[in-house]
């Protein structure tokens, strides 16, 4: 992967891709250019003391990578895992690390006139961590800003845990 400037907060430089993923009933889209990978769930190593929604560490290709289920982050129910669960592995800040979601869709382009800003509603996540609301004919899909979410206290843990 390239290191590009492009970051999600450029939205006037035009077009963006985001990869579209379920989590429940709601659609999320992360930046696709922070994913390195999508696989299937594979059993996980459990570190001990770790918090629930830390699931364990995989290794992948000699890397140890952390795997972060999702729904048990933003409480969503009891995760099951199946075939279409999904792992995304995802490049962020030169860490890899692994998110557990129910599926993955495709990968949309949306330009800035796409992307409305997130209202102040209740929502699992803190809009703090949103970059908006992307809008495709029908679909609305809620657009994660995935650095902010995955480098806060989450990261130290990971850290910590894995060292």
């Amino acid at each position: 992967m390239h290191e590009t400037t492009n970051s999600p907060k450029a939205l006037a430089t035009g077009a963006l891709e985001f990869l579209a993923f379920k989590l429940g009933q709601e659609e999320y889209g992360i930046d696709i250019q922070k994913v390195q990978e999508l696989r299937g769930y594979d059993a996980v190593t459990r570190i001990a003391n770790a918090p629930e929604h830390i699931k364990g560490v995989v290794n992948l290709r000699g890397i140890i990578v952390p795997i972060i289920d999702m729904r048990i982050k933003f409480n969503l129910g009891a995760p099951t895992y199946d075939q279409f669960t999904v792992v995304i592995i995802l490049n962020i800040a030169s860490r890899v690390m692994g998110m557990v979601v129910d599926s993955v869709s495709d990968v949309i382009t949306l330009t800035p006139e796409q992307v409305k800003p997130a209202p102040e509603m209740g929502s699992v996540l803190d809009t703090e961590y949103l970059i908006g609301l992307g809008t495709l004919d029908e679909r609305m899909l809620i657009l994660v800003d995935i650095d902010k979410l995955m480098s806060g206290k989450d990261l130290g843990l990971i850290e910590k845990l894995t060292a």
